[in-house]
């Protein structure tokens, strides 16, 4: 069985939101299927999009695990964006959260150091 990925994200402003999420991801979008959405295709077959939907945006939560976490980070931040929050777990795991101009939160997690 095949299986693909398609995780939304709300968003106010459009333009707003293609900016930090080309910082954020580190490109522009893969394709744009209309006026109002933008898709990057984040790993084969998983992509995130954003809509523009003002009455739900800042709600979305979501977490992409990578193996390059501090490579990752380090990217992301010469990119001119900083995590709200950092964090280690108890298990070893670290988690980056960013939140997009709306409130929406974009973790990056990653295995123990």
């Amino acid at each position: 069985m095949s299986v693909d990925l398609f995780a939304g994200i709300a968003v106010r402003d459009y333009a707003t939101a293609v900016a930090w999420y080309e910082r954020l991801l580190g490109a522009g979008p893969s394709f744009l299927p209309n006026d109002t959405e933008a898709v990057w295709e984040i790993a084969e077959h998983r992509y995130v999009f954003i809509e523009v939907r003002p009455e739900n945006a800042g709600h979305a939560i979501h977490t992409l695990f990578v193996s390059d976490f501090d490579s990752r980070i380090s990217e992301i931040a010469a990119r001119g964006l900083r995590p709200a929050k950092s964090e280690t777990y108890e298990n070893g795991v670290r988690k980056a959260t960013f939140r997009d101009p709306d409130g929406n939160e974009i973790g990056y997690g990653g295995a123990s150091a």
